[in-house]
């Protein structure tokens, strides 16, 4: 099992990376296979299902379909360039891929909100058609976009992992028990076996380059939060809160009133500003998800301006510390909200962000998994209940209480020696156990919890 630390922090558009950047990712792969097609196409539909569709107008996933569908990816999001295509498709009714002929696509006629049973592969499904002068469908592809802004189609999911690129890497982990077997056998650190496998696949420079865009990305985030007020999007008029807070603390400092317990509001802070951002539609970076993506940024920043000794020198050790524990997520349970409600998500960035500390502080193999573990322990059985199906109600604040469990969890476990009684597999697989028992009305569907309890309109 080989996931790169790419794989787990992609650059992206908010606000969701399983409703917004998925299916953005899904349209533009769907062009793709229509270029490779012999046939003359003139039009396109689709259907959103499951919590694409319940969830979809609160998480843009209608405008990031037609976005998809006119050719543009989150890694390269231009929004006033969006702004203005959406704006000629509403006008024209068509849209002009690169490398296609000019396709008849009504948003309002042509993509569905299926309000029906899930699609059987996952409960984030959409089905892409290209039909011809007649209207009749000669090209369909149906996606699942399960979380991270991972997408696969209908084929790849039933085939499974296994169908992955499998070229052989030095420490190929696939449990947190084997992981600390090879860090012991090796005498390496967790992130000095997740360089050497990512070195492998990508060369070094090309690690350093990337990493080095990743923080920029997270940190251009954070500090964009920090200076922005006013209304987010989306009608439950929630206000921005974090440039306000962030004003107090500044004038706070230095004085002798302050309490201890305000270096909680610090971390709740920058995670605010991300996840602020985020609920405007701006670009982010998936740590696993968009949905969670202010509380690693938030505990690296909270280490780098807080933490003596801190060095931004040792963010790629952290970074890809961090994204060994969310692989193991991934690939033995989920980091989609839609599948295991936000456990999979906050619980899950939250022990990325724990394990990462853990690592720049200085801790053992068996320090960062027991760290890891703390961290997603104590988020079990969350569910994703987000109000209006907007990522903003309970999820900015969220994300602000998973960074501070994050750097509790961190600290808790160096205050030991690794050995504990809980290992982080089994944390992982209780998580994925509640996730099949959790109710679905309380897996981003807007459908239970918050969601029908507090007035959004």
């Amino acid at each position: 099992m080989f996931l790169s630390v790419f794989d787990m922090f992609k650059v992206g558009v908010g606000p969701s990376s399983s409703h917004t950047m998925g299916p953005m990712v899904a349209g533009a792969s769907f062009l793709d296979k229509m270029r490779a097609a012999p046939f003359d196409f003139k039009g396109l539909r689709g259907s959103l299902h499951g919590s694409l569709a319940f969830t979809g107008i609160g998480h843009a996933t209608d405008r990031a379909t037609i976005l998809g569908l006119a050719g543009f990816m989150p890694d390269t999001y231009d929004h006033e360039k969006a702004e203005a295509v959406l704006e000629d498709i509403r006008a024209t009714h068509t849209v002009s891929p690169e490398g296609l002929p000019t396709l008849s696509f009504n948003p309002k006629e042509d993509l569905a909100f299926d309000f029906g049973p899930n699609l059987p592969g996952h409960a984030n499904g959409m089905i892409l058609m290209a039909t011809d002068a007649q209207g009749d469908v000669i090209l369909q592809e149906t996606y699942y976009s399960i979380g991270g802004g991972f997408v696969v189609t209908e084929a790849e999911l039933a085939d499974g992992p296994e169908a992955q690129d499998e070229t052989p890497v030095a420490y190929p982990f696939t449990s947190a028990a084997e992981m600390l077997e090879m860090a012991e056998r090796s005498g390496k650190s967790i992130a000095e076996m997740k360089r050497e496998n990512e070195i492998s696949r990508g060369g070094a420079e090309n690690l350093a380059k990337g990493v080095a865009r990743v923080w920029q990305v997270m940190n251009d985030c954070i500090e964009r939060g920090l200076v922005t007020d006013g209304i987010l999007p989306g009608g439950l008029n929630v206000k921005r809160r974090a440039k306000n807070i962030h004003d107090a603390l500044l004038a706070e400092r230095g004085t002798n009133l302050n309490a201890p317990h305000k270096i909680n509001d610090w971390m709740s802070v920058y995670a605010m500003a991300v996840n602020e951002e985020n609920a405007a539609g701006g670009q982010v970076v998936t740590a696993p998800t968009n949905g969670a993506a202010g509380v690693v940024p938030s505990v690296i920043k909270y280490w780098l301006e807080h933490v003596p000794g801190a060095s931004e020198t040792r963010i790629e050790e952290f970074l890809l510390t961090a994204s060994a524990i969310g692989g193991l997520v991934k690939f033995n349970a989920t980091i989609s909200g839609a599948e295991a409600g936000c456990q999979a998500e906050v619980g899950s960035a939250s022990a990325m962000g724990a394990a990462g500390l853990a690592a720049v502080l200085g801790g053992t193999p068996m320090q960062i998994e027991n760290a890891a573990e703390i961290a997603l322990e104590h988020h079990m059985g969350m569910t994703c209940d987000p109000v209006k199906g907007l990522v903003q109600v309970p999820c900015i604040e969220r994300n602000g209480l998973g960074a501070i469990k994050a750097v509790s969890a961190a600290s808790l476990a160096m205050r030991g020696d690794g050995t504990h009684l809980v290992p982080l597999d089994a944390c992982i697989e209780t998580m994925r156990q509640t996730g099949l028992d959790m109710a679905e009305k309380y897996k981003e569907t807007s459908l239970g919890g918050l969601a029908v309890n507090i007035p959004n309109c």
